[in-house]
């Protein structure tokens, strides 16, 4: 490569070796540096910052593993390869999110809710919000990139904008699947309250009918004398055909209620 190393800034040379850096793009008198942060998506999601250094004439990579500036092949083709290799990695991989999503919400929509709906519908939500705000960032460094040097009649300016392109539709695409995972979320809070509105509905009607034999109870086991039937043979028969006609009204009056409701 050039000899130029010692002209780097040592908080750009920072820069390079940071492996979580998010996307810039500076422009200085002796280089110009690009850093391109994009989603790596496998069995988790994690993030890879790729960083160039562009010189009047060339173009260079920084290796992390061996600390060093690697030459590319051309000023900007290099770079443009790179980046178009991971961005279609990331289109690719993209895809199983949309997946997720589509299967959940029509097992959601279908009544057939899994027990871990929360714990998916979270890690999908912590997922897309990265790569997101990730993207976005990327997104905008390419652009003030392309900005930078779209008069230079040796730079590739539509395969650049066909980068720009596809990382701007999968960003849009990540805001979509978030508006579908909030949707996602208030079909399952309206339906979980649904079945709990269903549930103290039910525990309602059976206080009502059992309410009044409470109070029968109550009345009957109380450790006072005179009590009525106490001193009749056939007293415990009576106490329950009350309780029989109570429990047989309260639930024809429920009933009307609820035909009525």
């Amino acid at each position: 490569m050039e000899n130029f190393e010692h002209l780097i800034d040592n908080l750009h040379l920072e820069d390079f070796r940071n492996i979580s850096h998010p996307s810039i793009f500076d422009d200085n008198e002796e280089y110009d540096m690009l850093i391109v942060r994009l989603p790596v998506i496998t069995e988790k999601l994690d993030a890879t910052s790729v960083g160039f250094l562009l010189t009047d004439k060339n173009s260079y990579t920084y290796n992390k593993d061996t600390n060093t500036f690697e030459e590319l092949s051309s000023r900007f083709e290099g770079p443009y390869k790179i980046i178009d290799k991971l961005t279609d990695r990331v289109l690719k991989s993209f895809i199983n999110y949309q997946e997720k999503i589509a299967d959940m919400e029509e097992l959601l929509y279908k009544g057939n809710i899994k027990e871990n709906f929360m714990h998916e519908w979270l890690s999908l939500k912590l997922d897309i919000s990265r790569i997101e705000r990730i993207l976005l960032r990327t997104v905008n460094t390419v652009d003030d990139f392309m900005q930078h040097y779209k008069n230079l009649e040796d730079f590739p300016i539509n395969n650049y904008v066909d980068i720009h392109e596809h990382l701007d539709r999968t960003m849009r695409s990540a805001v979509l699947q978030l508006s579908k995972l909030d949707d996602l979320y208030s079909f399952y809070s309206a339906k979980s309250n649904e079945k709990m509105n269903r549930l103290i509905y039910v525990l309602t009607i059976i206080s009502a009918i059992f309410l009044p034999l409470n109070l029968v109870v109550g009345f009957f086991g109380m450790n006072t004398s005179n009590l009525p039937f106490s001193q009749e043979p056939s007293g415990t028969l009576a106490a329950v055909s009350i309780m029989v006609s109570l429990f047989v009204a309260t639930s024809l009056i429920v009933y009307k209620w609820h035909k009525k409701v």
